[in-house]
């Protein structure tokens, strides 16, 4: 293999803004395994602020699938160190192996208190966050904060693995801490009238009244499983999850199915930065 092709292969397991907008992989526990993911930046003048985690990843005799989605929002920084620390924190956890769903849990808190640690640094603003870890290719994982979501398609239908912390259906919560929730200004809902979801990383002004806790959930990989999908939420602005399904359900290549999925919002007029990544499992 030559330093080109190493380099390439690099390049396709974490990618941030500045590297390229696609790329793909598989596993090597289970060859029918692939994954691919595409990124569109949004119509803002701002930088793109999605970063994405998408790799395979042995450790002694087990094989993780570490994928995620990190949406920014007021910044680059926080999605650019989740993207370096947030799976490093999961796995360090003791418990990992044997306890996943509380290590993720743990591991999210811890992350977000360092986060405001180094608020100096990595300045306003905060990011959403989806990952997904499969386990050995048969257990998956999937955590949340935010508007990121996952899907998984079994049997050709669409289940959402992940919830939508959005600052209507959290009211009481917020309002117990202090803050409240207001439709001004603007058209949606928003915390304190500023951040337009419930649960996030950073946002240290806001920190007092939102929540850094994942929702988490595993699910197994059985042989009614197709493909799992993890976007931000400038697909799922203009898509529903079985529209995500019908429109992929016949793209075999997990790569052209996230590019197609990105081009689709961008003609359904998402004008948010779109990431997307597809794990297919046959």
């Amino acid at each position: 293999m030559t330093g080109r092709e190493i380099l390439h292969k690099m390049k396709e397991k974490v990618l941030g803004p500045s590297d390229p907008d696609s790329g793909k992989g598989k596993s090597k526990m289970s060859h029918h395994i692939t994954h691919g993911f595409h990124l569109v930046k949004g119509k803002s003048h701002h930088p793109m602020e999605d970063y994405i985690v998408a790799q395979f990843k042995h450790i002694d005799d087990h094989e993780l699938g570490l994928f995620a989605i990190f949406d920014g929002h007021l910044s680059h920084e926080i999605p650019e160190y989740l993207q370096s620390n947030l799976f490093k924190n999961i796995l360090e956890e003791p418990d990992f192996w044997t306890e996943p769903k509380k290590a993720v849990e743990r591991a999210y808190c811890v992350t977000d208190a360092n986060i405001l640690e180094k608020a100096v640094d990595l300045g306003k603003g905060g990011s959403t966050a989806v990952t997904a870890i499969l386990i050995d290719c048969q257990k998956l994982v999937v955590a949340n904060v935010g508007d990121s979501r996952a899907i998984i398609c079994k049997n050709g239908v669409a289940k959402q693995l992940s919830v939508d912390h959005e600052p209507s259906t959290e009211r009481e919560d917020i309002e117990n801490r202090g803050g409240f929730v207001s439709n001004f200004p603007g058209d949606v809902p928003r915390v304190d009238g500023q951040l337009a979801v419930a649960r996030a990383f950073g946002d240290k002004s806001l920190k007092k009244h939102l929540s850094s806790e994942p929702y988490v959930i595993m699910d197994l990989i059985d042989d009614t499983t197709e493909f799992v999908v993890l976007a931000s939420d400038g697909l799922w602005k203009v898509m529903t999850n079985q529209e995500v399904v019908d429109c992929i359900i016949q793209i075999k290549d997990a790569r052209a199915a996230a590019k197609h999925l990105t081009e689709e919002a961008v003609n359904r007029k998402s004008s948010d930065d779109i990431s997307c990544i597809v794990v297919r499992f046959r």
